[in-house]
């Protein structure tokens, strides 16, 4: 008979490998253990057989563990770098690599693995630009370096689309933004800015790219886009430039999304026509959009009485999108085809796999290729579908405190009673209020990978009117904080600031 372990079983062993490998990688100075060259097979052993175990884990449905569980973050302090190439470029035959086994490596270990592959590819990227101009004979200018994205305001998704559309070449440097008339100058800024607003448009209704589910809080691709694939493929290429620049962007895709992102993780050479398409979608995928309806087809496969003389259904799809109904047929004839208890698993199968991949097929694939444009990487790989939507949208978690801890001062103490109130007010603050204060001091409302705890913030005293706002250098994640005489007066001050804090430079 199989040997069935308890889940807390499961998890002490998976931690005890872990904290072996952990040992093993960064020894005690008491060398207390053998020598690394008589135990070379330590390491590589112990994390096959954690392999293992996670495969088995993922076959389980749900799950016994959270794949977070098989992360080792004392790895993050390793030469994460060194690992990746040498899983890229094997010296020898079987070489052993963390980045083989991705699920050890926690989300950001491959934060850094991808920032620095990224980073590796825009230098790549800018050197040829420099040689082929040298090869012409043409002085080089500084702009060859980067992405130059040059927009009006009043025109951001037109001018975006073309700007985009007309530098393909580019789009693996670094991104720079410039907004027409206006004075500032991107040092990332207003990079954050421009993506902030963008998606905002695109996102918006009266675009009629995506569809708005409130059950469900999460957008989903409306089924009547097809003439727009280039819209699709455009909001693909501002989320890969979004991983590729590090910058967190504020979308609401469900989890199913990502998923499809990643099928295939890497875009075929040749025929794209499956890309962008999930095997067997599931109720809870659907769920995740459409919780109603998805409730209602539990019902149906649940339903113990005659579904045809009961239900009066056929095999017909109809959607609501912006306050209208639209019927699709499931397959041909499917007017005329009864849904009955003997075809119902039929009907849920068939409903699952149109509104989750048939009919919005040709814009997600548009959608999937724009992504693959700026992200194709070997990195990519090592990525779950869950670790990507944390890459493209951050943590949920909004620690305020563990901001603080990392805080820098220039001008004032941590102890003073100004900062004392500063942090009591922020804290204070709702969660839309302290989204706005990340807004104004950081460009984005969004938490990076990692949390809070890995961000940069500085707050810097002003010798300034009292009665004035604070400021922020979004480039610099810093606040310019005037020497307030209340608590009352900074709150007051703050609220203002933060309520209002939109635009660079000039209308």
């Amino acid at each position: 008979m199989p040997v069935v372990l308890e889940v807390e079983r499961i998890r002490s062993i998976v931690r005890n490998i872990i904290q072996f490998v952990t040992i093993r990688q960064f020894p005690p100075g008491d060398k207390s253990l053998p020598p690394l060259n008589k135990t070379r097979w330590w390491i590589p052993t112990a994390v096959k057989t954690l392999a293992l175990i996670n495969a088995a884990n993922n076959a389980s449905s749900p799950p016994l563990l959270e794949y977070t569980e098989f992360y080792n973050s004392a790895l993050d302090h390793m030469d994460l770098m060194q690992d990746y190439f040498s899983w890229q470029t094997p010296q020898r035959p079987g070489q052993f690599s963390y980045c083989q086994y991705p699920f050890i490596l926690s989300i950001v270990a491959k934060r850094i693995i991808l920032t620095k592959d990224s980073e590796q590819q825009m230098i790549l990227t800018a050197r040829r630009s420099l040689v082929a101009k040298v090869a012409r004979h043409q002085a080089p200018q500084i702009d060859i370096f980067f992405l130059n994205i040059t927009v009006r305001r009043a025109y951001l998704v037109c001018d975006s689309l073309n700007e985009i559309a007309a530098k393909q070449k580019d789009l693996k440097k670094k991104l720079k933004v410039s907004f027409i008339g206006e004075p500032g100058l991107d040092m990332g800024g207003l990079t954050k800015e421009w993506f902030l607003l963008l998606i905002r448009q695109i996102f918006h209704p009266d675009y009629g790219m995506f569809v708005y589910h409130p059950h469900s809080r999460c957008y989903w691709f409306s089924t009547d886009q097809e003439g727009n694939l280039r819209e699709y493929n455009l909001i693909g290429v501002l989320m890969g430039l979004a991983v590729y620049n590090s910058i967190i962007l504020d979308l609401h895709f469900p989890s199913i999304c990502y998923r499809k992102l990643l099928s295939p993780p890497v875009v075929p050479p040749v025929d794209t026509s499956g890309v962008g398409v999930v095997r067997n979608p599931t109720i809870e995928d659907l769920a995740e959009i459409l919780p109603d309806v998805a409730r209602g087809l539990k019902e149906l496969l649940a339903y113990e009485g005659n579904v045809e003389e009961d239900m009066c259904m056929t095999f017909q799809v109809s959607l609501e999108e912006y306050s209208e109904i639209k019927t699709f047929m499931l397959k041909p004839g499917g007017d005329n085809v009864a849904v009955t208890n003997k075809n119902r698993q039929e009907y849920v199968k068939l409903y699952l796999d149109w509104v989750l991949n048939t009919a919005i097929y040709e814009q997600f694939r548009a959608f999937y290729l724009g992504f693959h444009s700026v992200c194709a990487s070997n990195a990519l790989i090592m990525l779950r579908a869950e670790e990507v939507e944390m890459l493209v949208c951050g943590s949920p978690t909004l620690d305020l405190n563990e901001l603080r801890k990392v805080t820098e001062y220039d001008g004032y103490k941590p102890e003073q009673p100004l900062i004392s109130d500063f942090w009591d007010v922020l804290i204070s603050l709702d969660d839309d209020l302290k989204k706005k204060f990340l807004l104004f001091t950081t460009g984005s409302d969004r938490v990076p990978v990692g949390g809070m705890g890995e961000m940069t913030f500085k707050v810097t005293r002003t010798n300034q009117d009292p009665g004035n706002l604070p400021e922020a250098h979004t480039c610099f994640n810093q606040l310019v904080l005037p020497q307030y005489e209340s608590k009352d007066m900074l709150r007051e001050k703050l609220i203002i600031a933060i309520s209002n804090a939109e635009g660079f430079g000039l209308e």
